[in-house]
């Protein structure tokens, strides 16, 4: 039988207390700025996730009807490495689409059962099969830390009419709160893959996008990710962004795979499998 543990356990330390933070400053915009009403908010709030519901269950008609479901019958190896990832992460069932798509990107959404996660098909022509055991345990990890539906909610208090200083802090808050949620799926890619190295080949890859085909596309990307954090730019592109830099998200990577949690967390799900 499955040994369980805490999806918490993996989780970016920081994630709760700057989530905290987020709903702090939606409370405290709500309370003190008199174009959001605690009235006219909530309403805003419910109607937004009541909109997210209804046009996640819209796209995910439109993915049945369009994109290829993956299965074992039509897809067997790729369902043999999600369902590796599933048993190592213990994450609920979901459902995994391909998208014909020349661009390099997986992401998920969905507020009830099952989440769903969509593949571009342009990963499987560069990805190897390790490198999408991270990409898919990633997207799982945003399925099992439940940032699929707070990032709706999250999204939708931040998104309340208030003045433009208000909104600006919220914002930021939110997409602070996003870039912590980009570590957490990072480490579940790392324990879903059981090979670190290929979550940061995989990066890199994402990075150099369509130049990732040759090795000196390859180089030039390790070079420029290298040099992000040297640029005051980039640092200031980052705090509007969704995403960590991924010369920090390499780092985070290095990091946790020589943490005593992760050999504590690797070997679990080891002895899961087998």
């Amino acid at each position: 039988m499955a040994r369980q543990f805490d999806s918490n356990a993996y989780r970016f330390p920081n994630e709760h207390l700057i989530l905290g933070i987020t709903l702090f400053l939606v409370a405290a915009v709500i309370v003190l700025t008199a174009t959001a009403t605690v009235c006219v908010s909530l309403i805003f709030v419910i109607g937004l996730v009541v909109f997210a519901y209804f046009y996640s269950r819209s796209q995910h008609q439109s993915l049945l009807a369009q994109a290829q479901l993956v299965n074992p019958e039509t897809t067997q190896r790729l369902a043999d490495v999600i369902q590796s990832a599933q048993a190592r992460l213990q994450v609920e069932p979901v459902q995994v689409f391909i998208v014909p798509n020349n661009t390099l990107n997986a992401y998920t959404f969905g507020i009830d059962t099952p989440k769903v996660i969509v593949l571009h098909s342009a990963l499987f022509q560069l990805m190897d099969q390790e490198e999408l055991q991270f990409i898919i345990g990633h997207e799982l990890g945003h399925v099992d830390l439940g940032h699929t539906w707070l990032n709706t909610l999250v999204g939708g208090l931040a998104g309340i009419p208030s003045s433009v200083g208000a909104a600006a802090i919220m914002e930021l808050a939110f997409r602070w709160w996003n870039r912590a949620c980009e570590f957490s799926a990072d480490r579940a890619g790392m324990l879903a893959c059981n090979n670190p190295n290929k979550g940061i080949t995989a990066l890199i890859k994402l990075e150099a996008g369509a130049s990732a085909h040759s090795q000196a596309g390859l180089l030039a990307t390790i070079n420029r990710i290298e040099s992000q954090d040297d640029d005051l730019a980039h640092h200031i592109n980052e705090l509007l962004a969704t995403h960590p830099m991924i010369v920090k998200r390499i780092e985070q990577i290095r990091m946790y795979m020589r943490s005593p949690e992760y050999a504590r967390l690797q070997l679990l799900m080891n002895q899961n499998l087998t």
